[in-house]
């Protein structure tokens, strides 16, 4: 017998309220909002949907359209047996909505078919470096991701933790090594950039990564490498520091 997945209605209360918009909701309960600041893994599926879905309906908002969706198929394993046409007609989605979740869902059903050994690996500071380089060598911002490691130094996850300031970076222990102890990861490898362009470290650099280390020590959990990304340019500070 098929017994659907429980999913809790974690639309919130003020989304209820005459229909609210997602607009109108205080900037910390929005979904996007909620993305930024603490990560996709922090969010709900109804607001992980709702991201994908955008906008709402004459009957609701976005979120209540989401967790009527997931709520009728009784989560994500049910919505991957849904119809396309089911979901344009029934919800109003329209066509390209509703092609939109379904290629959502067809990406996560790939990943989870993936065999371990398709994973990136990585085996020097020039593997790190090459998986994020690209997307942040020309930010204007500071922003700091987490790469989560498993005990092949495969990469099961790439975490954008922090955007700051051109002159601002926050590294704060507690919030960095989360996303590892939640995932059971023995490793991590930090990366952020400088938005001049030079890699070089700063003494600010240089002590908070000391402090990381201290605490993954304590932590058992491993500060594989923190990565300096610059133009086209990049600082190990594990080979820069020599810590190990």
């Amino acid at each position: 017998m098929y017994h659907p997945e429980k999913v809790s209605s974690e639309v919130p209360d003020r989304a209820r309220e005459r229909h609210l918009t997602v607009r109108e909701l205080p900037s910390h309960e929005r979904p996007r909002e909620r993305l930024h600041h603490f990560g996709a893994q922090a969010l709900s599926t109804v607001e992980l949907l709702a991201i994908i879905l955008r906008t709402g309906s004459k009957k609701g908002s976005v979120l209540e359209l989401s967790n009527r969706i997931l709520t009728k198929y009784g989560g994500l394993s049910g919505l991957m047996r849904s119809d396309l046409g089911e979901l344009c007609h029934e919800y109003g989605l329209g066509e390209a909505k509703a092609a939109q979740v379904m290629a959502a869902l067809e990406i996560g059903r790939r990943l989870s078919m993936l065999r371990p050994d398709e994973r990136y690996r990585i085996r020097s500071s020039t593997d790190a470096a090459n998986l994020v380089m690209l997307e942040m060598a020309y930010l204007d911002h500071e922003q700091l991701r987490i790469l989560l490691l498993d005990t092949k130094n495969q990469v099961v996850g790439n975490i954008s933790q922090y955007h700051g300031t051109v002159n601002s970076s926050v590294l704060r222990a507690a919030e960095i090594f989360r996303p590892a102890i939640i995932r059971n990861c023995p490793g991590i490898i930090l990366c952020h950039n400088h938005p001049s362009g030079d890699p070089t470290p700063s003494r600010e650099d240089i002590d908070s990564t000391e402090q990381i280390v201290a605490a993954g020590r304590i932590l058992d959990i491993e500060l594989v490498d923190h990565i300096i990304i610059g133009d086209q340019r990049f600082v190990s500070l594990k080979e820069y520091l020599r810590w190990g």
